[in-house]
């Protein structure tokens, strides 16, 4: 079976058995338990899981939107038929100054992809979208604010991706897979092979209307299958060429959707 349905439902698991119940901004009381780690190594296995949907594209389109686009206008997702961040469009059609703004202001990714290229062996590969300055003009503070990025001496490239609120029932099952997705499009475009991907959940809940969901997906665990396999255009040398349809996957089976409220 996937290891991503293995980690995943893992941390699951413990938040359901050991979390402490408590409030939070969305006003939906929540399971919580800190300092929640996965690592995957993407030379040998794509993270999605199988035990549920989930919406690929969808996952990939947001990772673009942030990371290529480097936009707040939640009208460029629309116009892909993407709408996950509606709930938080402003009149202006922009989610403030988040997310893919703070990558444009500073010019982050091309800073990351310069550095990879001169000076690989490089310890200051930090990509931060947490900017104390703008957080009050956020429509939503980023939840998976902060990569940092390394080069093995074989050639690898490894991601930390530090996220200081993770909701287990809807975002996390997104974030991962998209940001395994992002470390192996960079990989490529850098001349180098996906390498460790490690994902640290600072805090990790469960909503309480996220519960019956989640204990059927715990239930699923014996019949999950085994991870697809990522498959990228291998013509893009450009990490700005990529489009949604570079990106796909190769034999991904799941048991079925499951559905989930978000807590806005």
């Amino acid at each position: 079976m996937s290891l991503a349905d293995t980690q995943y439902l893992s941390i699951v698991r413990r938040i359901l058995d050991e979390g402490a119940l408590g409030q939070n901004r969305t006003g939906m009381p929540a399971y919580k338990l800190p300092h929640q780690i996965m690592q995957f190594d993407l030379e040998k296995e794509f993270p999605i899981l199988t035990t549920k949907f989930v919406a690929f594209k969808t996952a990939v389109k947001e990772i673009l939107w942030i990371w290529q686009k480097q936009t707040n206008d939640v009208r460029v997702l629309q116009d892909w038929g993407c709408h996950i961040w509606d709930e938080w469009q402003r009149p202006d059609g922009t989610i403030g100054k988040a997310y893919g703004y703070q990558l444009a202001k500073y010019h982050q990714v091309d800073t990351l992809l310069r550095t990879l290229r001169e000076d690989p062996e490089s310890r200051r590969m930090v990509v931060s979208l947490w900017n104390v300055e703008d957080l009050p003009d956020m429509a939503l503070q980023p939840c998976a604010f902060l990569t940092m990025w390394d080069v093995s001496a074989d050639g690898r490239l490894n991601c930390m991706l530090v996220q200081r609120s993770g909701d287990m029932g809807l975002g996390v099952p997104f974030n991962f897979t998209q940001y395994a997705v992002l470390i192996s499009m960079i990989a490529q475009v850098s001349g180098l092979r996906p390498g460790l991907f490690t994902h640290v959940i600072n805090n990790a809940h469960i909503y309480e209307n996220h519960v019956a969901a989640l204990r059927t997906e715990l239930s699923r665990l014996p019949e999950a299958y085994p991870a697809p396999r990522l498959l990228l255009n291998p013509d893009v040398k450009d990490f700005y060429d990529f489009r949604p349809e570079d990106i796909q996957l190769d034999d991904y089976r799941h048991l079925g959707k499951l559905p989930m409220e978000v807590s806005v």
